[in-house]
Parts: C-alpha cells; sequence; structure tokens
C-alpha cells in the first residue's frame, strides 16, 4: 500500500492531474493509422523516449498522439501539449513551432526545476513530427 496516495507530491494539481489521467496517449496501436506526421525522439538524461504523431488539414494539428516511457513531468507535459496544439480546431504549424518548454511548464502551472528538461521532450518530439509532416508534403 503506497502511503499518501501522492498527496505529498510537489507537483501542481495540473501536473498530477495530466499523470495521472493523460490526454491523447497511444492506449491501442490502431489509433496511428490515420496520422501524417511522426516524431521520435529521446533523452538520454533521464532515459526517456517519446513518439509523437500529428494529423495535419489545412496547416493545421487536428490530432495529436502520443506513446513514452517517461517520468511524471514528461507524461504531464506531453499530455497538456497535446492539448494545446489541437483545442479550437487545431493549432496552426508555424504558432505549434512558437511553444516553448517555459509554456508548455506555465500551461502545468509550474514543474520541479529538476524537472524541467523532462517538458521538453514532447516539445521535441512534437518538432520531429511536424518535421516529417513537411518533409512527406515536398
Amino acid at each position: 500500500m503506497v502511503k499518501n496516495e501522492g498527496k505529498d507530491w510537489f507537483y501542481s494539481k495540473k501536473v498530477k492531474n495530466h499523470f495521472f489521467h493523460p490526454k491523447n496517449a497511444v492506449i491501442n496501436e490502431k489509433e496511428i493509422k490515420e496520422f501524417n506526421g511522426y516524431g521520435n525522439v529521446g533523452n538520454v538524461k533521464c532515459g526517456d523516449m517519446m513518439e509523437m504523431w500529428i494529423l495535419v488539414k489545412d496547416n493545421k494539428i487536428k490530432k495529436c498522439k502520443w506513446k513514452t516511457f517517461g517520468c511524471a513531468s514528461a507524461i504531464a507535459s506531453t499530455s497538456i501539449l497535446s492539448e494545446m496544439v489541437t483545442k479550437k480546431g487545431g493549432m496552426k504549424i508555424k504558432d505549434a513551432l512558437k511553444i516553448t518548454p517555459k509554456e508548455i511548464v506555465a500551461e502545468l502551472d509550474g514543474l520541479p526545476s529538476i524537472k524541467f528538461h523532462c517538458s521538453v521532450l514532447g516539445d521535441k518530439a512534437l518538432r520531429e513530427a511536424i518535421k516529417n509532416y513537411e518533409k512527406k508534403q515536398k
């Protein structure tokens, strides 16, 4: 039995919510067949790996799915990032490329400074997925 069940965590409520209930995470491999951009990155510092799939239509990111072998901070950061780029009918690619890890962390109401490096994992995977999408368009 886990004592306190995470009540003493030094994470914000948003981080805990996105960790325990991640948004847009790949549950079934069948979910990723309709996507037209793919990114795969890893962070050797903490051993995290991230895969991301995007569906772009009319120059907007309509869907964003991801899968990770990562810590709570990486999961929460990518979960909220996937919501940021798909809300209101999808974010334009040029605007998605402007998102910074600091903005992701701010959207989560902060992360412990020792976990900030985890917030870049989703950001880097998104950039790779966009690169992959753009390469396919040429």
